[in-house]
């Protein structure tokens, strides 16, 4: 009989062992400015990956993370994320931020890992030139609009407060003023009044510039400013979210293009571009959409092309003579032209 009890007893125990070590690894997520790990593959296709992305679309991640792992593909596939202002991102990651997936609100963030090499130089050779979702830059106000903004050049009327990141942290803030300046220059054609308006923008109705783009919608949502330039993606988060905001597209404005792309030192290449390949189907597009971001893939952004409409006068940044041009330029935080006039305001511009 004692055997017999014995025996049992290390069968029941045995099976509890068992149960306690089953189960597969969740996604894990840091705060902004968190880490990551690439992790290491214990067999099969088990991998985790560490995202590295900028703030807006970790909304979209929390959805198509989990449609992803529902694939074949995605099966075994864990995340550790990391989410914060672009340009922060984009030199956390050259800086040595372990990163198999980077994703990015402009293009010279990725370009720098590239000419680092953590990036494959020829990313724009990817699918959709390497651009994962599109925006365009959309001002967003208080519900009913109090304030009866409906132009650039009511961000500059008197008593009107508006709130932008800095654009020498965030990615969104350099496409929120080359819209605004696109916009009052007639796309570059006459600089000076270009500038002036910016001048005066920032040095008389910006009173606070948040880090980041979905920092900036965070202090507008708890009451800061009469107005804010943000992606339009995040005006629709916003209103998703319940918050009290209306907004509108400028006719003059410019068109957003978010780059992505898997880093050449990842230990999960097949997953990794797995993900990449995910996000570019027709079911991750959708899920870009159902956040407010314009779709890549033109036959879902057909489908939804009541939610984003074309504005009348929509540039792009080629109009400036691209980014490498817009860079040095504008935003070079020593001599740069936006650089000059946030000094005057009293603002860092160190990176």
């Amino acid at each position: 009989m004692k055997r017999s009890f014995l025996a049992l007893l290390v069968a029941a125990l045995s099976a509890l062992v068992a149960a306690g070590c089953g189960g597969a690894s969740d996604s894990s997520s840091s705060s902004s400015g968190g880490s990551g790990s690439g992790g290491s593959s214990s067999g099969g296709s088990k991998a985790n990956l560490s995202l590295v992305a900028y703030s807006t679309p970790q909304v979209v991640y929390d959805d198509a993370i989990p449609a992803f792992q529902k694939t074949a593909a995605g099966k075994g596939v864990s995340f550790t994320q990391s989410y914060g202002a672009s340009g922060d991102q984009s030199r956390a990651v050259a800086s040595g931020l372990p990163a198999d997936v980077v994703e990015f609100s402009l293009a010279p963030d990725m370009d720098r890992l590239a000419k680092a090499g953590i990036v494959s130089s020829d990313w724009t050779s990817q699918p959709h030139k390497g651009f994962v979702s599109d925006s365009v830059v959309a001002i967003v106000v208080r519900k009913g609009n109090p304030k009866h903004i409906k132009s650039w050049a009511d961000l500059t009327r008197p008593g009107v407060k508006v709130v932008t990141p800095n654009p020498f942290t965030s990615g969104s803030a350099q496409w929120n003023i080359m819209a605004a300046y696109g916009a009052m220059s007639n796309k570059g054609a006459d600089q000076a009044k270009g500038l002036a308006y910016l001048r005066t923008l920032f040095t008389q109705h910006v009173p606070v510039q948040p880090k980041s783009g979905r920092d900036a919608l965070t202090t507008f949502t708890s009451g800061e400013g009469d107005a804010l330039i943000s992606y339009e993606n995040e005006a629709i988060t916003a209103q998703q979210k319940g918050e009290k905001v209306d907004y509108f597209i400028p006719p003059q404005t410019i068109l957003i293009q978010n780059p992505i792309a898997v880093a050449t030192k990842t230990k999960h290449p097949a997953q990794a571009k797995a993900f990449l390949n995910f996000l570019w189907s027709t079911a991750g597009q959708k899920i870009f959409a159902s956040h407010g971001y314009r779709p890549v893939d033109q036959a879902v952004f057909k489908q939804n092309a009541s939610k984003f409409p074309i504005p009348t006068g929509l540039f792009t940044i080629n109009a400036f003579g691209g980014w490498s041009t817009v860079k040095d330029k504008f935003f070079d935080p020593t001599s740069g032209l936006v650089a000059k006039i946030e000094q005057s305001a009293g603002v860092s511009t160190a990176k």
